[in-house]
């Protein structure tokens, strides 16, 4: 039996678990509406999305949770939405003033990592795993933090939530190995994913290495070399490359699985993500040429989150290229193992494109027509690929539902024939919300029973922004401030028609008033009742 899976009472229980169908969530990062040819992106090569745009179901209408990381996949993980959910912003627990550990010449955080999770709310690795599933999470976590002193002491409080300098003492009890998860590898700090070339990355791993909780896995080749901060372009000669060692090790964790036990993978990949600086390979050789003469960018910049190179179109389609190549060797051990026909895959981004590091999604017009960026509650950060491919999803089907981040945990319950109601907005209560609504009628070519929702909502604390979609209306809040847009004529979000439609917007004012929960760490403005 497979570490940490609960027994199966009997035979009978043993053959329905084996039937339910192994699920892969693909979540990468910073990927915007139009950055693969099945949204329109002209510039860049992704011919493995594409062909599972064209087996499978690829929505129109998909929101991510938050128009940023951490409350994005926060809102993910819990079924909440971010008036409800713990984590609505990338609180970090580093500091310069906590004590650092060397790796090689290289000073690093001692503390690593972002505010946790509640531990009094299921997320959906424990649910999986409760139902049978063994699990694995290969990329970024985001969901609670990590002392390089203190890795198996734990927090005791309750809901596993404390203030910064407790953290000096303790870890997270909000890391993967205490949620659910059997095994992972990656990025426990989104601040650290900064960098593709880091000094170390996080493993929990029993079954290969025996891990009782986690662990540094130092990259003995990078910590050579100097760190990008240092301001020594030495970091250049770094070869340990996050991207391809966490696809690896997810690769890895697949050709482990068997038809015998359902599993649950949850791939956060970091691409394509700042910072642009990656392997000088074909792939980003074939890009350079390409572009060559139109890419007006910037020599290397240290000392600050991202290296910063001059060929920044090149590195950033390049980065969406060797996505979609990873997500073709995905399918590829899919086959092999003979899981393919049993397994569903999504694949989606955490928020809308960036312009960090120097990305330019003006010049790939990779906003797909839509306003706004990343941290903004316009269309443009939070509208998302979502691509899906498996048993039951009818083929070749472009679908205009309308669904954000929360849905995703009723769905996957539903569709792994378990009870997604138990998670969804029917069963919220006030001390317990739930936001989300099963797709799975939806996903499995049912769209006359799918309920839908009256609305989708969002606020992220650092822009002061919140946004809520009823229909085709559209109010975006931006420091207590309305606007009022209608998609269905307006989809760049253009034309405030607040002073036309009182009645509307009083209704929508209403509704966030109703929907959001105040948050010491997280204020927002709220707009006043007109």
């Amino acid at each position: 039996m497979a570490l940490g899976l609960i027994p199966l009472a009997s035979p009978m229980a043993a053959q329905k678990v084996a039937s339910r169908p192994n699920i892969l969530l693909i979540v990468c990062d910073d990927m915007g509406y139009g950055d693969l040819g099945c949204y329109g992106q002209k510039l860049i090569e992704t011919p493995h999305l594409d062909r599972m745009a064209r087996e499978g179901m690829r929505f129109t209408q998909a929101y991510a949770g938050s128009p940023v990381s951490a409350p994005s996949r926060a809102s993910l993980m819990t079924g909440q939405h971010t008036g409800h959910t713990h984590v609505r912003g990338n609180r970090e627990y580093w500091t310069a003033s906590l004590r650092q550990r060397a790796f090689g010449e290289n000073a690093d955080y001692g503390i690593i990592g972002q505010e946790p999770y509640l531990n009094t709310h299921r997320i959906i690795p424990e649910m999986m795993k409760e139902a049978g599933y063994t699990t694995g999470m290969f990329g970024k976590w985001a969901g609670g933090y990590y002392n390089t002193a203190y890795p198996d002491k734990y927090l005791t409080k309750e809901d596993g939530n404390t203030d910064t300098s407790k953290s000096r003492v303790s870890s997270s009890a909000s890391l993967p190995h205490l949620r659910g998860i059997d095994c992972y590898y990656g990025y426990l700090c989104q601040f650290q994913a900064h960098s593709y070339y880091p000094n170390f990355l996080n493993r929990y791993d029993p079954q290969r290495y025996g891990d009782h909780y986690v662990v540094m896995d130092t990259l003995q080749q990078n910590i050579k070399h100097r760190s990008a901060a240092s301001g020594d372009r030495d970091y250049e000669n770094r070869t340990e490359y996050s991207s391809d060692l966490i696809h690896r090790y997810a690769l890895e964790w697949l050709d482990r699985q068997t038809q015998e036990q359902p599993f649950l993978g949850i791939f956060t990949y970091t691409l394509p993500h700042a910072e642009l600086w990656q392997p000088n390979d074909s792939l980003l050789q074939r890009y350079t040429e390409r572009f060559r003469g139109q890419d007006s960018g910037f020599r290397g910049q240290f000392q600050s989150w991202y290296y910063r190179n001059g060929n920044r179109h090149a590195q950033f389609a390049a980065m969406i290229s060797r996505l979609d190549a990873q997500v073709g060797e995905i399918f590829d051990k899919l086959r092999e193992k003979g899981l393919e026909e049993n397994t569903l895959v999504i694949f989606t981004s955490d928020n809308g494109p960036h312009e960090e590091g120097g990305a330019d999604p003006t010049w790939f017009n990779r906003d797909g027509r839509l306003k706004g960026l990343k941290r903004s509650t316009h269309e443009g950060g939070i509208r998302i690929p979502f691509l899906v491919k498996g048993p039951r999803v009818p083929r070749g089907v472009v679908n205009d539902h309308q669904l954000a981040f929360y849905d995703i945990m009723p769905t996957l319950l539903d569709y792994a024939g378990l009870d997604g109601s138990s998670a969804s907005r029917k069963s919220s209560t006030r001390e317990h919300p739930y936001d989300g609504i099963s797709f799975c009628p939806t996903l499995t070519g049912h769209d006359r029973r799918q309920e839908r929702h009256e609305f989708l909502y969002w606020e992220f604390h650092e822009t002061d922004m919140i946004g809520l979609r009823m229909g085709n209306w559209k109010l975006v809040v931006k420091s207590g401030r309305c606007a009022l847009y209608d998609l269905s004529k307006d989809i760049h979000e253009d034309h405030d028609l607040s002073a036309l439609y009182p009645r509307k917007l009083r209704r929508m004012v209403s509704l966030i008033r109703r929907e959001h929960t105040d948050h010491p760490l997280f204020p927002i403005t709220l707009p006043q009742s007109p």
